[in-house]
């Protein structure tokens, strides 16, 4: 991923340690004519979870989006992570599909 321009990480810092981070990757599909930001994941240490780093990093991401002139942003949450639904719907994000996956050997 550190050699493809196409994914991003960025960190949120405190006291110069890393106690957040949101990484992502522009790609293209059918439905969406320019293309669109993937979030791959967002993370924020346990101790500094409802304090905003999130919803900060969620912003720098949609004005990435919006400085590469991408459509849309998308991202998967696990069933389980009930907190985390109520955290994206919050902040505008919409539930649309089911992601499905299957191991291959």
């Amino acid at each position: 991923m550190n050699k493809d321009e196409n994914y991003k990480t960025f960190v949120a810092l405190f006291e110069n340690k890393v106690v957040g981070c949101i990484t992502m990757v522009q790609t293209m599909a059918l439905e969406y004519e320019v293309g669109y930001l993937k979030i791959n994941g967002l993370v924020v240490q346990k101790g500094f979870q409802q304090k905003g780093i999130g919803a900060r990093l969620l912003n720098h991401a949609e004005s990435y989006a919006s400085e590469k002139e991408l459509s849309y942003l998308i991202l998967n949450c696990g069933f389980q992570r009930t907190n985390a639904h109520e955290f994206y719907e919050s902040k505008g994000y919409d539930k649309l599909s089911y992601c499905f996956t299957k191991k291959v050997s």
